[in-house]
């Protein structure tokens, strides 16, 4: 009798232990949160991640940094880490993560119908949420409109001293060198590279608001810029916004008679996001990763850094619509990625510091 007391009472506490178990199982996957890393900086993206968890009860464990110091990150946590989604800005940052083998292939109908196929990843390890344009300026009064019309004009001689361009160390210059590699073949991109080194009016330095501004002070005539900086500094008071206003924005190849063969519109890049290959919250992922791509919240990132929306029909911002429409350059966001580091090796050769 004993013996079957005992039986008894080590039959209900393995029952009991095992239903615990499978509780505890479903507590954890019905977790509702989703750990995002982000890279992306903007008071409207916070407001953004609220409208989410509002709407879909998913709480967002938001952790930001700069894209090289997540990275860093991690790797560093490897299998442990508790991150479900990686957001970054630039082709050559998404290549970095591909590279170091964080980020999970997914399929979502949502986002392959939401994406254009040029801006996400063949195997779906990435898809774009805005996108940035590389611009040219000019001075109004120094550089006759029309007078530069495409990328080939800043390697021009007859620009000689008169461009303005930060370092090759930005990866908004690596991606766009990295587009021309794709476009015209590596002779004629690195070409294009050593023409503009030799029509450079200063080092390399600063960043792409310094550039306009450096227009504005009479130290060059033409630089290269990401779009968002011009706008930002059009909407500002004080001296950002005489600088601005100083220059006329060019979008790059807009005609396919008058371009260079293979230059085919203004270069385009973008900020993305992924599924990080270790996500212990995969679904909420993919979900928050839907939402990004949604009217609603593409209006909000695309308004809250004067970017482009990815999603067709979205409202630009005021800004924008006044810089006009333009032909883009259609080359693959992936190709451009891939091409990176020969961009890098073009440009050091080139002297492009």
């Amino acid at each position: 009798m004993p013996h079957l007391l005992i039986c008894c009472i080590v039959i209900a506490t393995t029952l009991l232990a095992k239903s615990l178990a499978e509780h505890a199982g479903e507590v954890a996957h019905d977790e509702r949160v989703v750990n995002v890393y982000s890279a992306r900086h903007y008071d409207t993206d916070d407001k953004l991640y609220e409208r989410f968890t509002t709407e879909t009860g998913i709480h967002v464990n938001l952790v930001e940094g700069r894209s090289d110091a997540l990275l860093a990150r991690l790797k560093r946590e490897g299998t442990l880490s508790p991150a479900d989604v990686f957001i970054t800005v630039d082709a050559a940052r998404l290549r970095q993560a591909l590279d170091a083998g964080v980020l999970q292939g997914i399929d979502s109908p949502k986002l392959r119908n939401r994406v254009p196929e040029s801006l996400r990843d063949p195997e779906g390890r990435w898809f774009a949420l805005t996108k940035r344009v590389r611009v040219i300026v000019a001075h109004k009064d120094r550089v006759p409109e029309g007078a530069v019309a495409s990328y080939a004009d800043l390697a021009n001689p007859k620009w000689r001293g008169r461009v303005l361009v930060r370092s090759s160390s930005s990866v908004y210059n690596q991606s766009l060198v990295a587009a021309l590699f794709e476009q015209i073949g590596p002779d004629a991109a690195q070409a294009w590279c050593e023409g503009v080194v030799a029509n450079l009016a200063r080092k390399p330095q600063g960043g792409d608001r310094d550039q306009i501004r450096a227009i504005a002070a009479g130290e060059g005539d033409i630089a290269l810029v990401n779009h968002y900086y011009l706008a930002r500094m059009l909407e500002s008071d004080g001296p950002d916004a005489e600088a601005a206003r100083s220059v006329r924005i060019i979008f790059p190849d807009q005609d396919p008679k008058a371009s260079p063969d293979g230059l085919t519109g203004a270069h385009v890049n973008i900020s993305g996001a992924g599924v990080l290959s270790t996500a212990p919250n995969r679904d909420h992922a993919i979900r928050f990763i839907e939402y990004l791509l949604s009217d609603e919240a593409q209006e909000t990132l695309a308004l809250g850094n004067n970017e482009y929306p990815v999603a067709p029909g979205v409202p630009l911002a005021n800004v924008l619509d006044a810089f006009g429409s333009f032909r883009a350059d259609e080359t693959p966001v992936a190709a451009m990625a891939e091409r990176n580091r020969e961009a890098v090796m073009a440009m050091d050769r080139a002297g492009w510091r």
